[in-house]
């Protein structure tokens, strides 16, 4: 099973996923979401932030290896296929979408 999960700004949490497989996309949408260094008990979860900074080549380059090994670390039950961004260049957005596979 595959599935394609765009970063967004604000994520509605689900206590109660009806699935393993619901909990864990959810698990990643919040990594996603999360800056490095905002959580109290965990500084080193999240993405960092830091590289949006950067020029928009060397930020896309270092944002997709950051992503894969954020979700590597952090939610282990899946493997990430394919990192893509959408957004709009000139006003420097850059919007992560993570194509992630269910590890068996």
């Amino acid at each position: 099973m595959e599935i394609e999960i765009t970063a967004a700004a604000s994520i509605a949490v689900n206590f109660a996923p009806a699935t393993t497989a619901e909990e864990i996309f959810q698990n990643v949408r919040t990594i996603l979401a999360t800056p490095v260094y905002s959580v109290p008990l965990d500084r080193s979860f999240g993405v960092n932030a830091k590289l949006l900074d950067l020029p928009m080549p060397v930020s896309r380059a270092k944002l997709a290896a950051e992503i894969v090994q954020a979700v590597q670390k952090f939610e282990p039950r899946v493997e990430v296929t394919r990192v893509s961004f959408n957004g709009e260049p000139i006003n420097g957005r850059l919007q992560p979408t993570v194509r992630l596979r269910l590890k068996e």
